[in-house]
């Protein structure tokens, strides 16, 4: 009996690596997030659909994470050796398997939604993954924008929950920019190792590179500077101008050190998400 639990949780285990379930539990928080800054403090009224949301996000990036783990197989051995397909513990068969049945389930779940635009958003995610996975991630910048795009995503999902598609289009739009800065930043760090790609860097070099990740890190919090010149969002969301400050830093630092850039820009993130949701709590 001990033997055979310790088989079924090592089998659990290497599925939760697989699915990286703490980047899918982030997802969540996201959608969740993304909800509220669309309704606010009305948003325990949907929560069904917030928690089909949240399952659909869910497995949707376990299902990304395990194709990306089955296309990456060989660059894995050296980068991530500790990965199930590189390690033995799982056949590259297996996680394809684990990654289409994840991501069929995530677009069978969104129909729950009963909602078209919801149920178009999930499929249409699930198109752009495949495609970065098998052919746009070659493609350096191409696959830059794939990724940002998928990010935005998100919180228009969780605004066509809970309301109009387009309740979160700015937020969406700022975490599109922030996460075309973060994707060229880490290519620049990534360029020794990076094989078979052509990342921006590799093609136009570093400092146009960096140049243009700059651009992208000031027009995320510039994007968000309208809401706030228009009154949108309550007299909290001035805090949004912290995270201007962070996108600003990352906007310069990333010519001398885009690690460090692409690790400030999470932060700033953060803070942007922060001032939208208190922009939405009455006060």
């Amino acid at each position: 009996m001990y033997l055979y639990a310790v088989r079924v949780l090592a089998g659990v285990n290497r599925y939760l690596q697989l699915f990286r379930t703490g980047n899918a539990l982030m997802g969540i928080v996201g959608v969740v997030i993304a909800c509220f800054m669309a309704k606010g403090l009305d948003v325990l009224d949907e929560w069904q659909g917030i928690l089909i949301c949240a399952v659909v996000v869910f497995l949707f990036i376990c299902g990304g994470n395990a194709m990306n783990d089955y296309v990456d197989y060989e660059i894995d051995k050296t980068a991530h050796p500790e990965r199930p397909i590189p390690s033995g513990r799982m056949e590259r068969k297996e996680a394809l398997r684990a990654a289409i049945v994840t991501m069929v389930a995530s677009v069978a779940v969104s129909f729950l939604t009963l909602d078209p635009v919801c149920i178009a958003i999930v499929i249409i995610a699930c198109i752009l993954m495949l495609a970065y996975e098998r052919f746009l991630k070659q493609r350096g910048f191409v696959g830059n924008l794939t990724i940002a795009v998928l990010t935005g995503m998100m919180f228009l999902l969780g605004s066509a929950m809970v309301g109009n598609v387009w309740d979160n289009l700015v937020v969406a739009l700022m975490a599109m920019s922030v996460s075309v800065g973060r994707e060229i930043s880490k290519d620049i760090e990534d360029m020794d190792s990076d094989e078979g790609r052509r990342t921006l860097p590799m093609s136009i070099g570093v400092k146009a590179a960096s140049a243009v990740a700059s651009v992208f890190f000031i027009a995320g919090p510039v994007i968000c500077i309208y809401p706030l010149y228009m009154g949108t969002y309550h007299v909290l969301f001035w805090t949004v101008l912290i995270a201007l400050a962070i996108f600003i830093y990352c906007a310069v630092i990333v010519f001398k050190d885009p690690h460090k850039a692409q690790k400030f820009a999470k932060f700033g993130m953060l803070f942007g998400l922060l001032a939208f949701i208190l922009g939405v709590i009455p006060v």
